[in-house]
């Protein structure tokens, strides 16, 4: 699968490598994090982690991913944008080297909104559990 087809996340920001399988309900994807990514230069140098806010992101892109296969399927236009988080509990640190597995599961959906969990995990152990809510918003229709 094509991300920059799937989301308009571009690097830097960037936080899915690859998907590993995808449904209609459910996506498994991956991210690497290599040593020389900026973030890890300046969150701690002398310890460096992931920051949480950057692994919740990764789930949040993977849900996006997951949830562009519906928005084709549906003639539906915009980008999916987080509109709530609930339950964010951070298990393990995620370090250097690491690659994080990303799996979500979209749970519910009224309207413009779709309801998902997911989970971060390295080697089997779970680093981030959330749940969160995307609204979808059509393009060129933000603040200004």
């Amino acid at each position: 699968m094509d991300i920059s087809l799937a989301i308009p996340h571009r690097p830097p920001f960037l936080f899915v490598d690859r998907v590993a399988q995808m449904d209609d309900k459910r996506i498994v994807a991956e991210k690497d994090l290599p040593e020389d990514l900026d973030f890890f230069k300046g969150h701690y140098p002398h310890f460096p982690v992931m920051p949480g806010a950057l692994t919740l992101e990764s789930i949040f892109q993977a849900g996006a991913i997951l949830l562009s296969g519906h928005m084709e399927d549906k003639g539906n236009a915009g980008v999916p944008v987080i509109t709530r988080v609930r339950d964010a509990k951070f298990k393990n640190m995620v370090f250097p080297g690491d690659t994080l597995t990303l799996e979500v599961e979209l749970t519910g959906r009224v309207g413009p909104a779709f309801y998902m969990k997911g989970k971060a995990m390295v080697k089997d152990k779970t680093a981030v559990t959330v749940q969160f809510t995307c609204a979808l918003v059509e393009t060129g229709k933000g603040p200004r």
